[in-house]
């Protein structure tokens, strides 16, 4: 196969990092404006909990079924047709969010956000993977994730100074100035090859036909759970655990996101270079899971009766540590064939983002037994345990030659 290769700077390595940046900006931007764009809407505060937890969980599905279309073309058509398509889908969505008047056209909206959003990193993560040398692709593709995690913390500053109508138009914006961008990225000499090659290409349920290859699969996504926990779970409503630990002030959701996302960006560049330098990464994982685990420990422990800064304090610890992310995106490319592996790396931290409703779904059943925290905390146990365990059976996938197919 063709093994031409390009630097951890190159123009794929930027471009990507900049689409995963638009990406996560419109990804967020519900969990930073959810509160005040319903409140616009004339909810009560009890609806915005319900209708919040309602909407993110309807986006998700969107990602979910989103992975499986756009990883499915990644893998027929090439990676670019992915990173074209979902673009416009996503960029046009953001656009429409901005004209809804109901929560049910919110959710729909959102739904179709999510079918865009979630061909985004796969394709890029994939690509870039692809172009780079083996011996830097851990670095080349956290640059990638940490950068684009920024995009979070963009959002929040325009949610600052701006309608949160004006957010969604923006994001729109920001969408198809990336499509003029993409113009100038080629497609992977990897899947040019392959493509010549008599093997089937975007079998989703070649996933699922060989026992070896569903539990990498299975093992690689449950890696990733206790992301979204943080985020979809525990700081999405943070405004909710604020006023049920007795936190002094009004804690601002967005705020804790934002806060978050700094730290899974710094996280997500440094496990990079520390997954290289222990020239493993699973040990790099480990290390972050210890971090993510502490300063879970924390939050449910030191906020009663505490201040609105703690928990933005806490959500910047849990960000840092579930910077493993970007890892874990590696992992997902890493561990399939090149006829197999846009399917695999867009469906893995899709399949992530699907398990959300899920999660909030065993919070909402267990917080009727008990009450909203405790609800939270048997839920982000189960999470951990679940993530550790399939962190512990996953293979190490450092420095792995990434030229082989899936029969």
């Amino acid at each position: 196969m063709n093994n031409r290769k390009t630097g951890i700077l190159s123009l794929a390595v930027f471009v990507a990092a900049l689409g995963y940046f638009v990406d996560i900006y419109d990804l967020l931007l519900f969990s930073i404006i959810r509160a005040p764009s319903l409140k616009s809407l004339g909810l009560s505060d009890l609806q915005i909990r319900d209708q919040g937890e309602r909407i993110i969980g309807i986006q998700m599905y969107g990602l979910l079924i989103g992975g499986i279309l756009w990883g499915v073309l990644g893998d027929k058509r090439g990676r670019l047709s992915v990173l074209f398509g979902s673009i416009v889908l996503y960029s046009i969505a953001n656009i429409a969010n901005g004209f809804v008047h109901t929560a049910d056209q919110y959710a729909l909206v959102r739904f179709i956000a999510g079918l865009g959003l979630a061909g985004e990193l796969g394709a890029g993560i994939t690509l870039v993977s692809e172009l780079t040398a083996k011996e830097k692709r851990g670095i080349a593709t956290s640059l990638v994730a940490g950068l684009g995690l920024t995009g979070a913390i963009f959002a929040f500053v325009i949610k600052q100074n701006f309608d949160w109508r004006t957010c969604y138009f923006i994001g729109g914006g920001l969408g198809f100035v990336l499509l003029i961008l993409r113009i100038s990225v080629f497609e992977s000499g990897m899947y040019h090859e392959v493509k010549k090659m008599n093997v089937q290409r975007g079998n989703f349920f070649m996933l699922f036909t060989k026992a070896s290859r569903f539990k990498k699969y299975l093992t690689t996504i449950c890696v990733g759970l206790p992301s979204w926990l943080v985020v979809g779970v525990l700081l999405t409503f943070s405004k909710e655990f604020g006023a049920a630990m007795h936190i002094t002030e009004p804690v601002d959701s967005g705020k804790a996101v934002m806060f978050s996302y700094i730290g899974v960006s710094i996280g997500g560049v440094l496990i990079g270079f520390l997954s290289q330098w222990l020239k493993s990464r699973k040990k790099a994982l480990y290390i972050f899971y210890i971090v993510t685990i502490i300063f879970l420990l924390l939050f449910f422990t030191v906020q009663y009766n505490g201040s609105a800064m703690m928990m933005y304090i806490i959500a910047f610890g849990l960000g840092f540590g579930t910077g493993f992310w970007a890892i874990f995106v590696t992992i997902g490319a890493e561990q399939f064939g090149t006829n197999l592996r846009a399917t695999a790396a867009t469906t893995v931290p899709n399949m992530v983002r699907g398990t959300l409703p899920l999660m909030l779904m065993l919070s909402q059943f267990l917080r009727t037994k008990t009450d909203y925290i405790t609800g939270a905390e048997i839920t982000t146990a189960v999470v951990m345990i679940i993530a550790c365990t399939a962190t512990i059976l996953i293979k190490d996938t450092f420095n792995k030659d990434l030229n082989f197919v899936e029969n």
